[in-house]
């Protein structure tokens, strides 16, 4: 059975005010109030803020006089990368960005996250991109005609069932992602205390020469690891139809652990295998995926594999030495790099038997984050598909007893960082 929609009424008539971000930027600092730019604003709706930008609180009281963010604001993009939103979180304390804008929703029309999986859904973003201004640089939306834009939403307490459905998937989602980022920093603090701070296994009865642990030897990339060199095939043989192999060029297909699944390449062309490491060799230099299948790489990636099969050790091995992006170890920065320059990066080789140790250690690890990104991206799909049906009215809830999750009292918690 179908809920009821409500006829179709107006953007304006359920929010209490609308702001847009101002059109310059201030000076940042290393603390203080946050300002929100495009990278805080997610494509699931989320605000992340694990990467922020500081403000000085001079600053803050004078980009917040027209507007300061609060819990239940919808910030969204409106220029450059759109179809963005995510609700303000209770004690948020910062400001809107560039090509940023805000809705204070009226509790009494509307329920802000049901709000904002509208906002997400098929129907909206159809709508928003039938308004797109394509400009010489940016696509961008009129915020002039924003207020007019027309919305079909049911009653208020079938807006909170919506809600409270699609919060308790996205709770799940949330721990899920949670545990898989304690699963990682765990991986990566065990490979710091045995491979930088040198507290190994047996190190109490190891013998120390000039710092190195006897066994251990200072080499260079080239004699534990394969590599290839991608490089790209005319863009007449890519396709989006699934002929060929997945092709990936660079970061903009990466996903959280393997690459998304979006171009494929209909020749032949230099191949990553199944569980090689995926290097970003231009800018950002160092970001890491996995490749979960045989798939072509272009000239953005190098494919790379530990001689021995230590693939688990090997990718710690470089996500260590790539502290941040473009970045390397020593603190040289990179804009690109070749096949010599990555062989001959320097590391410290370890002993086979150590390097097989955490190897073993951190498989174990990578196995239980594999199954909770799979469970991660069934959970989505769900969601997803239960979103545009709530949504659209083809799938009821109004009789049933909804018991309300937390998330959806108020605004979730935005993430933070490692924990």
């Amino acid at each position: 059975m179908n809920h009821k929609v409500n006829n179709k009424t107006l953007i304006e008539d359920l929010y209490i005010s609308f702001f847009d971000g101002p059109h310059a930027t201030p000076q940042f600092v290393d603390e203080g109030p946050i300002f929100l730019g495009i990278k805080n604003i997610t494509e699931d709706g989320r605000l992340d803020l694990i990467e922020i930008n500081h403000i000085s609180e001079q600053d803050f009281r004078k980009w917040t006089r027209r507007v300061t963010p609060q819990s239940n604001d919808i910030v969204f993009t409106y220029e450059a990368a759109l179809h963005r939103y995510a609700i303000i979180p209770k004690d948020f304390k910062g400001c809107l960005g560039r090509r940023l804008a805000l809705i204070r929703p009226n509790l009494e029309r509307v329920n802000p996250k049901f709000l904002l999986y509208y906002f997400l859904g098929n129907y909206w973003k159809a709508l928003i991109s039938s308004k797109i201004f394509s400009g010489s640089t940016v696509d961008r939306i009129p915020l002039i005609d924003f207020p007019r834009f027309e919305v079909s939403i049911p009653p208020l307490p079938v807006q909170k069932k919506i809600a409270a459905v699609l919060s308790a998937y996205d709770d799940l989602i949330e721990n899920n992602t949670r545990r898989i980022v304690l699963l990682e920093k765990m991986a990566e603090e065990i490979y710091r205390e045995w491979f930088v701070r040198l507290r190994f296994p047996g190190h109490e009865q190891t013998t120390f020469h000039k710092g190195i642990p006897e066994g251990w030897e200072i080499s260079e990339l080239r004699q534990i690891a394969h590599l290839t060199m991608g490089q790209s095939p005319k863009s007449e043989f890519y396709n989006i139809k699934g002929e060929g192999l997945p092709f990936n060029q660079g970061v903009g297909t990466y996903g959280s652990r393997s690459p998304r699944r979006e171009i494929f390449c209909s020749v032949k062309g230099r191949t990553a295998q199944k569980g090689d490491i995926l290097f970003s060799v231009r800018a950002p230099v160092g970001r890491l995926n996995i490749a979960d299948c045989t798939m072509i790489i272009g000239r953005g990636l190098a494919a790379i594999r530990h001689k021995q099969g230590l693939n688990a050790y090997l990718f710690y091995l470089l996500r260590n030495l790539f502290l941040n992006e473009d970045i390397i170890g020593n603190g040289a920065i990179f804009n690109s790099v070749c096949k010599t320059e990555l062989e001959s990066l320097k590391i410290l080789k370890s002993s086979d038997l150590i390097a097989r140790k955490y190897n073993k250690l951190a498989k174990d690890i990578d196995v239980q984050v594999d199954n909770l990104l799979a469970s991660v991206e069934i959970l989505q799909q769900t969601r997803d598909r239960l979103l545009s049906r709530l949504i659209s009215g083809k799938l009821s809830l109004e009789d049933l007893d909804i018991q309300f999750p937390p998330s959806t009292t108020g605004p979730p918690s935005p993430a933070q960082g490692q924990a």
